[in-house]
């Protein structure tokens, strides 16, 4: 199988009380093993069978006959980058050099906070809140459902989960909530960095 679960880059209770360890059990053992699953068979035989999520999500996008494989696909990669997204005692302002991108593309941090958190409330339904860098600036962008930015030749450099089932059990129906304490307590910085590097 080309395309495996990887291993969280933490136990899963390291981000309580944040996010649950309950939480992480069924969004990472159930949710993201189900697109990995899925996106297996549907490769199965096919001239993807061995290619990497990369190029299997970039040969599906646009495809109405390939849209359940882009969606598994697109999950899988989009999981996987949010995980490395987090970490125990992070959040808060960065350092380093996305902290001068983000003072000069996208006029300081507290701006970055607002435009971050204002793009997954208003995210309508399930999809993604994004830090992408596009032209050589960093920008905030949404996607919806599966949808990715690497799809459309954009780098992404941080992501926060805003279907129900990443905040669901800790915070209900509260995405600003959720999405507050993403920013102040779960960032990780490090992962931002290694991204724009």
């Amino acid at each position: 199988m080309p395309i495996t679960l990887p291993d969280l880059p933490y136990p899963k209770e390291a981000l309580e009380p944040h996010i649950s360890a309950r939480t992480l059990e069924f969004h990472h053992g159930k949710h993201h093993k189900a697109y990995v699953d899925n996106a297996n068979k549907l490769i199965e035989g096919t001239d993807l069978a061995n290619a990497d999520l990369e190029t299997i999500i970039k040969k599906s996008v646009g495809d109405p006959a390939k849209a359940g494989l882009f969606n598994n696909a697109a999950q899988v990669w989009n999981h996987t980058f949010y995980w490395n997204c987090m970490k125990p005692n992070g959040g808060g302002p960065p350092t380093g050099a996305v902290l001068q991108k983000i003072n000069s593309d996208l006029g300081g941090y507290g701006k970055f906070v607002e435009e971050f958190k204002n793009a997954g409330v208003t995210q309508f339904g399930s999809g993604w809140a994004w830090l992408v860098l596009k032209d050589g600036k960093l920008q905030i962008t949404k996607t919806g459902n599966a949808d990715t930015p690497l799809a459309h030749g954009v780098k992404p450099v941080l992501v926060a989960d805003v279907w129900e089932h990443a905040y669901y059990l800790d915070y209900q129906n509260r995405r600003p909530d959720y999405l507050a304490t993403f920013i102040d307590k779960l960032i990780n910085w490090d992962f931002v960095n290694s991204c724009l590097a």
